[in-house]
């Protein structure tokens, strides 16, 4: 078994780089591993099953290195170092980085679903619409600044300027139809930095589709603050509807970008398909959000 890692030396406040993971690999136990970067053809080439492919970066690195374990049936184990680490969220990795090298070292693993879209794969969240703008203007200053925050302090910055996009939803045996600011799919159960998904995680097999209607800021507000603090599926209310299913369409009237995982990825139609543990991680659990989500999980 080889050790792979691949650092982005851009991820987050740029701290947690190539130099400082060695370090921490190496009082775990983890002695030189081989050293690349994502692009370089010949060196994935050479990954084998079974291998660990040790990814340092955000959510963005992390697909990379999702999509080449897919592929070449290794283990992907993710040394969180960027902006958001949404993914790393799922599977509740210390905040130690000492810690996560542990883990690491002990090889514990767990299963998790990806989802398909296009030629492309995500293992966190696509966005269409307002929350699409974090990943296309928050940068620079702002990011460094504010870090995860950068993400909310975006939307704030523009919901009142916003007067959404008409979009038609497909979703296993159910359609929605009508003007939405934001839609998020969602094969985990965080995005945006934190951000909780009702009733979700990321082995259960199925995508969350979380679409926000065009609504006063304060409106938002008050039911964003109102599904966070009870930790419960939003309703069919006049703001957010949540929806659940294996598969998903999103089709609009006019093409919108699309982000995948932190980054572009093209334009609407969507079409997303979860692929339920087909990528095996580094990870000693992966988290629930909700009571609801754990007892349908163990039904399965």
């Amino acid at each position: 078994m080889t050790y792979w890692l691949v650092a982005n030396p851009g991820a987050g406040d740029g701290q947690k780089g190539r130099e400082f993971w060695l370090e921490k690999l190496e009082n775990a136990g983890i002695s030189e591993p081989e050293c690349c970067d994502f692009g370089g053809t010949a060196w994935e080439a050479q990954v084998q099953p079974g291998d660990v492919v040790m990814v340092a970066g955000g959510d963005g690195s992390v697909n990379s290195g999702a999509r080449l374990c897919l592929e070449r049936n290794a283990t992907l184990a993710v040394l969180p170092s960027g902006t958001a680490n949404d993914f790393a969220r799922n599977l509740d990795l210390p905040e130690e980085p000492a810690a996560v090298c542990e883990l690491v070292r002990r090889g514990d693993t767990q299963m998790v679903d990806v989802a398909e879209f296009g030629n492309g794969v995500f293992v966190n969240v696509a966005h269409v619409g307002l929350g699409t703008l974090p990943v296309r203007e928050s940068q620079g200053t702002t990011k460094k600044l504010f870090g995860r925050f950068s993400y909310g302090f975006e939307l704030l910055r523009r919901v009142n300027a916003k007067r959404g996009f008409h979009a038609e939803i497909t979703c296993d045996q159910a359609y929605l139809s009508g003007r939405w600011l934001s839609i998020a799919v969602s094969s985990g159960a965080f995005f945006g930095g934190g951000n909780e998904i009702p009733q979700a995680r990321a082995d259960d097999g199925l995508l969350n589709i979380i679409a926000v209607k065009p609504r006063p800021l304060l409106q938002l507000l008050l039911t964003f603050l109102i599904v966070r603090f009870s930790g419960k599926s939003p309703k069919r209310t006049s703001t957010v509807v949540q929806l659940k299913g294996k598969r998903c369409d999103i089709l609009t009237s006019r093409p919108k970008t699309v982000t995948v995982d932190g980054d572009e990825a093209g334009n609407t139609p969507l079409h997303v398909v979860c692929h339920k543990h087909c990528l095996r991680v580094i990870g000693s659990t992966v988290v629930s959000t909700g009571e609801s989500a754990t007892r349908q999980s163990d039904l399965r």
